[in-house]
């Protein structure tokens, strides 16, 4: 049986936290269940852009400190490691840290922070598609790895949780290449994503739920309090657990349906047990969850494949730069997969026809400048 404890958590203030930690902790076992002493352990949280925490994008850092705290009592050695959106580098690393909070609240904490950009070439028998991968070198130092995530949808994937976090252990613009290399929702979020959390393999997994973000996510929706933390050594069963909190069917989640495809929990969950807090309590009903491809990939299946194609590209929601926001900071073109965004004297502009609607520039954006527009069609079909 998966144990996934819930807490509940009113706020970030210090001493509110910790009390909720401590006890969602103490839940599923304590701390040294999931590391030894001693050990190198490398904490990865989601700093999926560089922005305050205020605005529901990242992790928080109060949790990250506690859990450093934690690690520290058992005489490990601590790192922060990501690689967050945009180009791997020192520069962009220290930005991130920096503006998403971490320096501030781990300062006087013998805790360091990955600025080695190199990468290591692994390999996973066990994959289903991607066998091979480069992965941040820190991950394939660490004797463990934590996964912080947090709680929030994903114009693309829908929701991001556990599983999803673990893409930011790829470097830099290679995650834009894997986009690009497996650009169907289907192989990228229930094989792709399930061959890199199975690499890493976390030994526990925490969710910042007591702020989420609704609507368009993962960088650009809206802030809302759910006012929960979630911690299970399986981050499969943990993200059952988020999509439940948000009223989302788990089997919209391409994650999740990957998860039940390889035998990592039951399609009734019944393998799964909440334990802490009543998750009934929590349940936020008009949590707004995006329209995303995978809601009309049923009738794209149904159609021979040449208008299957076609009606991908129709149907499917379209990213749409507002001009009035756009800064013309080039983030969006260095980020795309499929290089189809160029930028001229009114900002950016995106060739829609070449567009394979991965959404990475509506999610690295900083200033909420594209949008993700649903077609008409299928509204009415829906």
């Amino acid at each position: 049986m998966k144990q996934v404890s819930i807490r509940e958590c009113e706020s970030y203030d210090y001493d509110v936290f910790r009390r909720s930690f401590e006890k969602m902790i103490e839940d599923i076992g304590g701390i040294d269940k999931f590391v030894k002493e001693g050990s190198k352990v490398v904490i990865k949280p989601n700093l999926v852009i560089k922005k305050n925490p205020k605005e529901g994008a990242t992790t928080h850092p109060v949790l990250v400190r506690i859990v450093c705290e934690e690690l520290l009592k058992l005489n490990c050695e601590v790192m922060i490691a990501e690689s967050p959106g945009g180009p791997y580098n020192k520069s962009n690393l220290k930005g991130f840290y920096k503006t998403c909070g971490l320096i501030d609240e781990l300062s006087g904490l013998d805790v360091k922070f990955n600025y080695d950009t190199s990468e290591v070439q692994v390999h996973n028998d066990d994959a289903v598609y991607l066998k091979t991968m480069d992965v941040i070198k820190p991950i394939d130092d660490a004797d463990f790895v934590i996964n912080l995530c947090k709680l929030k949808t994903h114009k693309m994937a829908k929701y991001t949780g556990g599983v999803k976090n673990l893409y930011g252990v790829i470097p830099g613009l290679k995650k834009a290449e894997i986009h690009y290399r497996f650009q169907k929702e289907e192989l990228f979020c229930e094989n792709v994503l399930l061959d890199i959390c199975d690499y890493v393999k976390p030994s526990l997994t925490i969710m910042d739920g007591v702020y989420a973000m609704e609507g368009e996510g993962p960088t650009a929706g809206d802030v809302r309090k759910v006012g929960v933390l979630i911690a299970s050594e399986s981050p499969h069963a943990l993200d059952i657990a988020g999509c439940k909190l948000i009223n989302l069917d788990p089997m919209k989640v391409g994650t999740v349906r990957g998860s039940i495809k390889r035998n990592l929990i039951k399609d009734d969950f019944s393998d799964i047990e909440f334990i802490g807090d009543n998750i009934e309590k929590f349940i936020v009903k008009d949590f707004k969850i995006p329209v995303t491809s995978s809601d009309f990939r049923l009738l794209s299946l149904k159609l021979p494949k040449v208008l299957g194609d076609i009606a991908d590209k129709v149907i499917t929601p379209k990213p749409v730069v507002d001009y009035k926001k756009c800064v013309k900071c080039g983030k969006c073109k260095v980020a795309c997969p499929a290089k189809v965004i160029e930028i001229d004297e009114k900002g950016a502009k995106i060739n829609l026809k070449k567009c394979i609607r991965c959404y990475c520039c509506h999610e690295l954006c900083p200033k909420k400048a594209i949008h993700i527009k649903q077609n008409i069609f299928f509204k009415l079909i829906k």
